[in-house]
C-alpha cells in the first residue's frame, strides 16, 4: 500500500468522524424538542409517587385511605366465525352518583380497529386516542395497516411505563388484518396483555359472562351473535347498578367495523322479556 493511499484512507476516516460528531451535535440540539413530543402525565411532586398513590387510593393495602376509586361499567368482545362482536353499556358513575347515561365507551381507533373503555374514562379516552395517532404514523412509515398485535403492544408498553402512578384502564383492542384474522387483546393499566376469544371487563362482567358462557358458540350467525352481545350487556345492566343507559353494538369484519346502533336499555328490557319469557322476577 502506497503512502498516498494510506493518506487518502486516513483523510476519509477523519471525515467520517467529523460527520459523526456533527450528527451527535444535531441530536443534542433537537433532543429537547423531541422530548416535548413524547407523551407524559403529571405525577405528584414527591420522591415516591407510587407509594404515595398506594397509601391514599388503594383500599386493599390501606382500608382507611382518603380516596376510594369506584369504577363501574360492562364491556365485552368475542370472536366467532363471522368476525368480532363488541358491545358496551353507556353509564358513567362517580361513586354512587350516575354522572352520565350517554358515554361512548368504544374508541374508533381507525377503520379496522376498535378499543373499549373500562376504568377511568379520561385515561382510556386519552391514551386510546393517542394510540390512534401511533397507528396512523405506522401506516405512513410502512405503507400498511398496523396489526392488532402491534397496536396492543404499543398501548401495553405505554401504560406499563406508568404502572403504579394512578392510571385505571381495562381495555380491549379488537380488529381484523389479513395475517391475523379477527383478533382481540385485553390490555390493562398494570401492563397485562392477553390474547383471547372472549373477554368481559367491568363491574357487571360476572352477569355478562353468565349469559355468554351459556349461549356462546363459534358458529353463531351474525344475527345471533349481535343478539348475544346485546343480551349479555342487558343482563349486566339489569343486575349491576353501575351499568346501564344504552347499548352500543359493533361488528368487526375483514372490511372493517360496522356500527349496529344504540339500543336503550329500558325498552329493550321489556322487548326481550316478552320475547324470551325471561326476567321472571320482574312484573310489568
Amino acid at each position: 500500500m502506497s503512502i498516498t493511499e494510506i493518506g487518502r484512507r486516513f483523510t476519509h476516516k477523519t471525515q467520517f468522524e467529523a460527520e459523526l460528531e456533527e450528527a451527535a451535535s444535531d441530536y443534542q440540539r433537537i433532543q429537547p424538542s423531541l422530548n416535548s413530543l413524547a407523551p407524559s402525565i403529571s405525577v405528584p411532586p414527591i420522591s415516591q409517587p407510587t407509594a404515595f398513590l398506594r397509601a391514599h387510593t388503594d383500599h386493599d393495602s390501606n382500608p382507611d385511605c382518603k380516596i376510594k376509586m369506584a369504577h363501574g361499567t360492562t364491556t365485552l368482545a368475542f370472536r366467532f366465525q363471522g368476525g368480532i362482536i363488541v358491545a358496551v353499556d353507556s353509564r358513567a358513575t362517580a361513586g354512587n352518583w350516575i354522572a352520565s347515561q350517554t358515554v361512548k365507551k368504544v374508541i374508533e381507533i381507525n377503520p379496522m380497529l376498535l378499543g373499549t373503555m373500562a376504568g377511568t374514562a379520561c385515561d382510556c379516552q386519552y391514551w386510546e386516542t393517542w394510540l390512534g395517532t401511533q397507528c396512523r404514523l405506522h401506516e405512513l412509515r410502512n405503507k400498511e395497516r398496523i396489526s392488532v398485535c402491534a397496536a396492543s403492544k404499543i398501548l401495553c408498553n405505554l401504560v406499563y411505563s406508568y404502572k403504579g402512578m394512578g392510571l385505571g384502564m381495562g381495555t380491549m383492542i379488537c380488529g381484523y388484518t389479513p395475517k391475523e384474522g379477527p383478533t382481540i387483546y385485553y390490555v390493562d393499566s398494570d401492563g397485562t396483555r392477553l390474547k383471547g376469544d372472549l373477554f368481559c371487563v367491568g363491574s357487571g362482567q360476572t352477569f355478562a359472562y353468565g349469559v355468554l358462557d351459556t349461549n356462546y358458540k363459534w358458529d353463531l350467525s351474525v344475527e345471533d351473535a349481535l343478539y348475544l352481545g346485546k343480551r349479555a350487556i342487558l343482563a349486566a345492566a339489569h343486575r349491576d347498578a353501575y351499568s346501564g343507559g344504552s347499548i352500543n353494538l359493533y361488528h368487526v369484519t375483514e372490511n372493517g367495523w360496522v356500527f349496529h346502533g344504540n339500543h336503550d336499555v329500558g325498552p329493550l328490557f321489556w322487548e326481550i322479556k316478552e320475547k324470551e319469557k325471561s326476567f321472571n322476577n320482574v312484573e310489568a
